[in-house]
């Protein structure tokens, strides 16, 4: 009898404790406003919890060496969302890992890199392998790496923040990734 009621006790507990666990990250939508940094140019994102790495549009994607490191010269043009212009621009990073992508067709070696965008107020610094998205309808896909770091996606909803990055807003630095296992491919 002791045991049921310590059981119910900690259930009760936990039930109470879910919403206030709920309210420590925001409610995203499956599809949200974003823009990318230090550019500015705002696009929507599709936010993909059955992808583990984020995906940017990219074409004209050239790999380069640079002081021995291996470097990624791209460019990037997208439908501005604020504006409506096509807008363009060529980017050059260093190449922070590969990723072999396997589908229908086969697999093929893609390059990660570090790239910032602006999700609500603030920026996230984080990976996202570069492909070209032109026949896809979100030039950004962000998957389960940078999610875990936004909050919970309701996939009822869509566009839950407006952007409101400026140069005070929190940046969320890359980390090592310590949650990868927890997320799995």
């Amino acid at each position: 009898m002791r045991n049921r009621m310590r059981y119910a006790a900690v259930a009760v507990l936990l039930l109470a404790a879910t919403p206030v666990l709920a309210a420590e990250k925001p409610l995203f939508g499956w599809i949200e406003n974003a823009s990318i940094e230090p550019w500015g140019v705002q696009v929507k994102a599709k936010l993909d919890t059955g992808a583990l790495t984020s995906s940017m549009h990219a074409e004209d994607i050239e790999r380069f060496e640079q002081d021995g490191d291996d470097w990624v010269r791209f460019t990037v043009e997208v439908e501005d969302e604020a504006t409506g212009d096509v807008v363009s621009r060529e980017f050059e990073q260093p190449v922070f890992r590969n990723v072999r992508v396997r589908g229908a067709g086969g697999s093929e070696r893609r390059p990660v890199v570090l790239m910032k965008i602006c999700i609500g107020d603030t920026v996230y610094e984080e990976q996202f392998s570069l492909e070209d998205r032109d026949d896809m309808l979100y030039p950004l896909l962000i998957g389960r790496r940078t999610l875990q770091h936004l909050g919970p996606v309701d996939v009822t909803r869509t566009f839950e923040h407006r952007l409101r990055c400026d140069d005070d807003s929190k940046v969320m630095a890359h980390d090592a990734e310590p949650d990868d296992e927890d997320i799995d491919d």
